[in-house]
């Protein structure tokens, strides 16, 4: 009797549909997260994890009705709308995050789109956050080709603009942008070249059809995103989703195995919602292939776990952060 583990990896198709994907997510999960794995040691070092920071540079005020965004204008979530941060407030973040093991630092900016003036200040920003030796990345909304050009002049490296969901569900969650505009924001920054980090959120009420739907996407993307944030849905009160039900735990874990498997050199990063998942949870991620986390106890404006507790994580899981070598194996009585 042959065994499903001694089994020949099935080919993966050149193009994946939602139904190929779909298919992924109803295996047995031990079959699942053994394809995933396998896929993980193929391409990266298993336990290795990539560190990045985000901070915000801009709070709040944004024109958009995204579903379960509390930096809406349209929602009632206790979050004011900010300044664009300074020069040197941000680089101390950036030294701070830096120190503490980051090597990415992503800048977020609560816009539809960014004017001018702002792109201009944010390209000094970006320049100054180089300079301090840590990749950069940006999330300011929308972009025109002119925009993106001028973040690549400046030193970006990585600009975030996700998909958020399936096409079909997207309608739901998001009336005052198109799905098409998304697309032609990552078809800009990729001309401009820079690396795309590019994802979704679980847990907004979408089936898990939907959610084969928002992976086949991404994947489908040419070259599919070099960083691929899955994020748990954070109900904030106030937003139209505060109520959602939570998502079943294994089913992101069945969606990070397949983020792994559709797209086997991205980084796979675990972001928001993080903090209310377990260390137990974390780990079967860890497992299903995600490998980069976002590092620091503040995301944009919902909390995420502290540095020390990601540490002594870590410590626990035996995983090291991107960058740091391994500990020396103890002498041999």
């Amino acid at each position: 009797m042959t065994h499903a583990a001694h089994a020949p990896a099935p080919t993966p198709p050149s193009r994946w549909t939602a139904e190929s994907v779909l298919g992924l997510l109803e295996q047995p999960l031990m079959d699942l997260l053994f394809q995933a794995q396998t896929v993980h040691r193929q391409h990266f070092d298993p336990n290795v994890v990539q560190l990045s920071s985000l901070l915000s540079i801009k709070t709040g005020g944004c024109p958009e009705d995204c579903a379960y965004c509390p930096q809406s204008v349209r929602y009632d979530t206790g979050v004011a709308a900010g300044k664009l941060m300074e020069v040197d407030a941000v680089v101390a973040a950036a030294r701070a995050a830096k120190a503490a093991g980051a090597t990415r630092f992503c800048m977020g900016a609560a816009w539809r789109s960014p004017n001018e003036r702002d792109l201009a200040r944010v390209a000094r920003l970006v320049q100054a956050v180089k300079a301090e030796g840590l990749q950069t990345c940006c999330t300011l909304g929308m972009l025109s080709p002119q925009q993106a050009r001028t973040l690549k002049a400046a030193g970006l490296d990585y600009y975030n603009h996700n998909l958020d969901t399936a096409p079909e569900f997207y309608g739901r969650i998001i009336t005052t942008r198109q799905y098409q505009e998304r697309l032609q924001t990552l078809q800009a920054v990729r001309e401009a070249g820079i690396a795309v980090c590019c994802g979704g959120i679980l847990g907004m009420g979408e089936s898990r059809r939907e959610r084969a739907g928002l992976i086949a996407q991404l994947a489908n993307l040419d070259p599919y995103p070099e960083s691929v944030p899955i994020n748990q849905l954070v109900r904030v009160a106030g937003t139209p989703l505060a109520d959602m039900e939570p998502l079943d735990a294994l089913e992101f874990v069945r969606t990070v195995a397949a983020a792994r498997i559709t797209m086997p050199r991205a980084w796979v990063r675990l972001s928001a919602g993080r903090r209310e998942m377990s260390e137990e949870l974390q780990a079967l991620c860890f497992l299903a292939g995600a490998n980069s986390i976002f590092y620091g106890d503040r995301l944009l404006t919902t909390g995420n776990p502290d540095c020390a507790q990601d540490r002594q994580m870590f410590q626990r899981l035996g995983l090291r952060p991107l960058g740091q070598q391994p500990e020396p194996a103890a002498p041999a009585a």
